[in-house]
């Protein structure tokens, strides 16, 4: 019953938020992104000189696990946001081949406003998910207009923050393929991470993850009407 007066709760707010970004939508000009990837190679560069966000923007970057959370949480969220018309990327750490991030993936998170890492126990194994994060850190710092709403999957928020527990291991492991700097960056990213207020999902239970989705569909719509919605 707890979890159905979340859910209730959570739809209670959201309503106001739903009627309000309708409107701003009707005078936009943008449209749903359902194929990551494809859409972003096909942005030009753009340069920022009066510090405002590209003219091609997405609202939502996922950054997540793939093994740990794609066909879980992942995929529910990321389904939830573009049904509601929310420009959502989402990129497969696991598709990725070399040793660093494509220019497709920078694009991508240079023109989000909302990052969404979904933090799980086997991030930290995943050079990929590590130097995402760091970038987005990078970006964060560098404009505090970006948002950055952490989800912690199963996994405790001070394993994050401290790398303790299995993201000790995770990062015993890197340190005998990368220099001191490289970690030292992960390490800070995460860190930083660590601190900010999110939600902490203990467990996969389909009604947890509905909740989460409302109250993450409820903080993102706020967050555009009340910091970007000019």
């Amino acid at each position: 019953m707890s979890y159905l007066r979340e859910v209730a709760t959570a739809v209670a707010l959201l309503l106001p938020f739903i009627l309000l970004y309708k409107f701003w939508r009707r005078n936009s000009k943008h449209s749903i992104v359902n194929d990551s990837t494809s859409e972003v190679d096909a942005i030009p560069d753009s340069t920022n000189p009066s510090g405002s966000f590209p003219s091609v923007e997405y609202e939502v970057f996922l950054s997540f696990r793939g093994p740990d959370t794609r066909y879980q949480i992942t995929d529910i969220l990321y389904r939830f946001l573009c049904r509601t018309k929310i420009h959502t990327f989402k990129d497969d750490d696991e598709l990725r081949k070399g040793e660093e991030i494509k220019v497709n993936l920078l694009k991508a998170i240079d023109q989000s406003k909302i990052y969404v890492p979904i933090i799980s126990r086997g991030y930290a194994d995943s050079k990929w998910c590590l130097m995402e994060l760091a970038e987005i850190i990078r970006h964060q710092d560098q404009d505090p207009r970006r948002i950055i709403l952490p989800i912690f999957y199963m996994v405790d928020p001070k394993d994050v923050r401290h790398q303790t527990g299995h993201y000790r291991k995770a990062f015993q492991e890197h340190a005998t393929k990368y220099d001191e700097m490289t970690i030292q960056s992960w390490k800070d990213a995460l860190n930083k991470v660590g601190t900010l207020k999110g939600w902490h999902v203990k467990n996969n239970d389909e009604y947890v993850i509905l909740t989460l989705s409302l109250l993450l569909f409820t903080t993102v719509y706020t967050c555009l009407l009340t910091k970007f919605h000019n």
